[in-house]
């Protein structure tokens, strides 16, 4: 009988991680030195169940809203963080240092477009043009060196964390069945 994969050891093993990395936006921390793109890039790349690699760590970042409160970008937060969880998708079996670390950035990137772009869009405290929109993305540069610093830490601790446990307990390694 084929183990349920949700009750399987490296399921397990992912969802602790994403859940204990989450846990980590509720003690104190710079601003936006946070797991969020790291989350959603591990999660991408590492369950074998796309809807587990988006709904795990999306559930990881409602709980933590839970408790932090919601605000008006949450619909952009989470949008970039669905498409950050893509990128995982596309790191799934490149799992090396160099693809890690491009995705990582690309991540923050990201979602510091489509946040910052929401900032603008939503807020009264840049004009409705062109140059608002840049005034508004100049303002948030200083903030965007914490997002790449928060998402290359807790990359290199998931997925660093994650190669270390499948080496010491290779049955976590994700074997995908073939057919012979």
């Amino acid at each position: 009988m084929a183990q349920n994969r949700f009750l399987s050891p490296r399921f397990v093993i992912l969802v602790g991680m994403i859940l204990a990395a989450a846990l980590t936006r509720l003690i104190p921390h710079p601003p936006n030195f946070t797991p969020i793109g790291a989350l959603a890039l591990f999660g991408g790349a590492s369950f074998a169940d796309r809807r587990a690699a988006l709904g795990v760590p999306l559930l990881a970042l409602l709980l933590g809203d839970l408790v932090l409160g919601f605000h008006a970008l949450m619909p952009a937060v989470y949008a970039s963080f669905a498409l950050i969880v893509l990128l995982g998708f596309w790191l799934r079996g490149r799992r090396r240092l160099v693809p890690i670390a491009g995705t990582a950035l690309a991540g923050s990137l990201m979602f510091f477009v489509v946040t910052n772009f929401a900032v603008w869009a939503q807020s009264n405290s840049y004009e409705a043009s062109w140059q608002g929109l840049v005034m508004c993305y100049v303002a948030a540069v200083p903030f965007f060196h914490n997002t790449v610093m928060g998402d290359a830490t807790y990359a290199v601790a998931l997925f660093g964390g994650l190669a270390l446990a499948e080496h010491a307990f290779p049955r976590l390694l994700d074997i995908k069945p073939t057919l012979a």
